[in-house]
């Protein structure tokens, strides 16, 4: 088992852009996201982009076939490898919704996300994944895939008055009951 670090918020590697992985099934490939496993289930991470471990590839992880203690109320999203992701858009609603980021440890804020997606890609293996989901699933999916573009949550938020340390919000539950 290795547990990566995960780079911070602030740190330049976080903002480039991942190119797209040309090799699959390869031993290096696979190592990866053996890393990538260990260290989001390290952290409890509902995801992973391998840009967060100073790798720059389009790969990303989600999901943890349990419930998962950063977000104990979400549904449970099936644990997938996605390469060189592509995301669509299949309606114009927009629904906010709380997040939190690896990089950006203790804090939480509202992101505007699209509602339903459909997102395609490839597994490790190089086999085609072409899903169609909506809700926390497709917030993780697209949280994910921001990191690939060097995008980290709080570029995306519109309400900076619901932004801040993770213990602060869920202590004033009034705040997080706004939505």
């Amino acid at each position: 088992m290795t547990v990566r670090e995960i780079l911070k918020m602030g740190d330049p590697r976080l903002l480039r852009i991942a190119p797209k992985v040309m090799a699959f099934d390869t031993d290096e490939l696979h190592l990866l996201i053996t890393d990538m496993l260990d260290t989001m289930a390290a952290a409890n991470g509902a995801g992973l982009a391998a840009p967060q471990i100073d790798v720059d590839l389009q790969v990303v992880i989600f999901g943890t076939n349990t419930v998962n203690p950063r977000y104990p109320d979400a549904p449970v999203v099936p644990r997938t490898v996605l390469i060189n992701p592509l995301i669509t858009a299949l309606d114009a609603k927009v629904e906010n919704g709380w997040e939190g980021c690896l990089s950006v440890p203790g804090m939480r804020g509202v992101v505007p996300r699209h509602a339903r997606i459909r997102y395609t890609g490839f597994d490790q293996y190089g086999d085609a994944i072409d899903r169609t989901v909506d809700g926390f699933h497709a917030r993780v999916v697209q949280h994910e895939c921001d990191h690939l573009m060097g995008k980290l949550y709080p570029i995306r938020m519109t309400d900076f008055t619901k932004f801040g340390f993770t213990e602060v919000l869920f202590s004033n539950l009034n705040i997080l009951d706004d939505d």
